[in-house]
């Protein structure tokens, strides 16, 4: 499995960083953000170093799916019940600050800080 070791999500896959999982399998990691924002705000990563979705190819469709299905699931476990929202930063243009892609899900109660 292709890792960068100047990622800091790399790292977190690798266990050198710890992190406050929710979920992990053989393709994907899912912790909680750092700094959320909103009441549940978790990030999910696969743990192949792909750099952004600009760089994702169509091998990588099923683990893009596999993501985006987890999402309503892990919310319901997390206790969000009145809806979330999903975000890809892409690129730097795009806001994206961590070069690892990852989605971003979040939910709770509103008003959030952002977003």
């Amino acid at each position: 499995m292709s890792q960068d070791s100047h990622c800091i999500f790399c790292k977190i896959v690798a266990g050198q960083i710890p992190a406050k999982k929710a979920y992990e399998d053989e393709d994907l990691l899912v912790f909680h953000d750092i700094h959320p924002w909103a009441p549940v705000h978790i990030l999910l990563i696969p743990k192949l170093h792909i750099a952004s979705m600009a760089e994702l190819q169509p091998e990588h469709a099923a683990l893009m799916g596999k993501m985006t299905v987890l999402v309503p699931r892990l919310m319901k476990e997390l206790g969000v019940t009145n809806g979330f929202r999903m975000v890809v930063n892409t690129g730097s243009d795009g806001g994206q600050e961590v070069h690892h892609l990852h989605m971003h899900a979040m939910g709770g109660p509103r008003p959030w800080l952002k977003g």
